[in-house]
């Protein structure tokens, strides 16, 4: 969430940001609104202390001796507007902070004017893919041939977009996903965190998930409580109206959760395999920093991404989002994208976001640097480390081999009971 007070001080920075983004909110209407509030804020003050000095004189009178009735009348009068005025102001202020939360966050100076994902800029790239002297084939055809993937009976059991996994298909899930999580806590420094999977209204919104992101939301039906659509959410909401001391900055977490999507906007794209489920798992990222190290924090976070996927000997490219692509809360994003053979192209496995103060405004994070000096607003991180399921895509079609076996990347071997292979099913 953006400050009102830059919103009034840095009108034509944020109008330029809505314009850069292709973003609909009307900042002059916010400005109107915020421009009422603060007469009728005024208008009310001041009628509190009419009515205040008006007390005093009634009192006076009345100690006195005297008639104080035209006096009440008049205070009464007076008591009488200033309900009906504080009622307005409730309205103006819930409108006014209903508006504020349909701005994005403002993106960083570095941050490439675009209009969408043509636009991005490769920052840089890893390995080099493979070339294949066999036809390659997609994952979610390894998938069906080896039998560990099983979409048929999930849209049967549920619908489209979901997957069984079977057998190896199940145990090379679980090995890319505690891979992640021993890379993250034993060599990078983050916590391991177990989140809620079901989150409140309030920390999607501290997030940035609601208002705006609604419809993509899985929301739980006579409850006010949604499926968390990924671990950021609960992540993030860990200090929600906390005060965090200083000295314990920064914080990194992780976690590993299925997250929910209703994936409404994404109609006819990857219906196919694992890119785009409405169930799929994550290890998820999250850092909370003081303002002045949050770029590096950002840096770092990248290369803790990239680091898996340079284990797994699998290529990608950096990507730094434009404008027009970047995510809501999000002032600067890398995304990582993996080569997938079969489609001839890279795609997203990883976003790693620094959200600046916007989610600690929203959800009210902040931190002191000492224990007297005044709280100020954390900046907030997240980062997938990885999808899981698009690493398995990535796995498979890499790793595919002739004879329609898998080769298992060397670092998950131990964690796949020393299987070097998934083997081709014999003739």
């Amino acid at each position: 969430m953006l400050a009102m007070k830059r919103i009034r001080e840095e009108t034509e920075v944020v109008r330029n940001n809505l314009k850069n983004r292709h973003h609909p909110a009307d900042v002059d209407a916010i400005l109107a609104l915020d421009h009422t509030r603060r007469e009728l804020l005024a208008e009310v003050e001041q009628w509190k202390k009419e009515r205040n000095d008006a007390t005093k004189i009634i009192a006076q009178k009345k100690r006195n001796g005297e008639d104080a009735a035209a006096e009440i009348a008049a205070m009464k009068e007076k008591s009488d507007a200033i309900a009906a005025h504080d009622a307005r102001l409730r309205e103006v202020e819930a409108e006014l902070a209903a508006a504020v939360l349909e701005i994005p966050n403002v993106t960083a100076p570095d941050v490439p004017v675009g209009a969408d994902e043509n636009d991005n800029i490769e920052v840089r790239r890893y390995g080099t893919p493979r070339e294949f002297d066999f036809p390659v084939q997609a994952h979610w055809d390894i998938g069906a041939k080896l039998g560990i993937l099983d979409p048929e009976t999930a849209a049967k059991v549920t619908g489209a977009r979901f997957h069984f996994y079977k057998g190896l298909g199940a145990r090379l899930e679980r090995a890319v996903y505690n891979f992640m999580l021993d890379l993250h806590t034993e060599e990078f420094g983050f916590t391991e965190i177990i989140p809620p999977y079901i989150i409140n209204e309030a920390s999607m919104i501290g997030t940035g998930q609601l208002p705006k992101f609604a419809e993509d939301m899985f929301k739980l039906e006579g409850l006010p409580y949604y499926l968390t659509p990924t671990a950021e959410v609960p992540l993030t909401n860990y200090y929600r109206e906390e005060i965090i001391p200083g000295d314990e900055l920064p914080q990194r977490f992780c976690a590993f959760t299925p997250c929910f999507r209703a994936e409404a906007g994404s109609a006819g794209r990857d219906t196919r395999g694992l890119i785009r489920q409405h169930q799929f798992h994550k290890v998820e990222m999250v850092k909370f920093t003081k303002p002045e190290e949050s770029y590096a924090e950002l840096e770092s976070m990248t290369a803790e991404a990239e680091e898996i996927l340079k284990r797994l000997e699998i290529p990608y490219r950096v990507i730094v989002l434009c404008t027009g692509d970047i995510g809501f809360s999000a002032a600067k994003t890398y995304d990582i994208e993996v080569w997938m053979p079969a489609q001839n192209t890279y795609r997203e496995i990883s976003s790693c976001s620094n959200c600046e103060d916007f989610q600690a405004r929203r959800a009210d994070i902040k931190f002191r640097r000492t224990p007297k000096d005044k709280p100020e607003y954390v900046h907030t991180l997240n980062g997938s480390g990885l999808a899981v399921g698009r690493t398995v895509a990535a796995i498979l079609e890499n790793c595919q081999q002739a004879d329609g076996s898998v080769r298992i990347p060397k670092v998950l071997q131990p964690y796949m009971g020393g299987r070097e292979v998934i083997p081709a099913p014999a003739e």
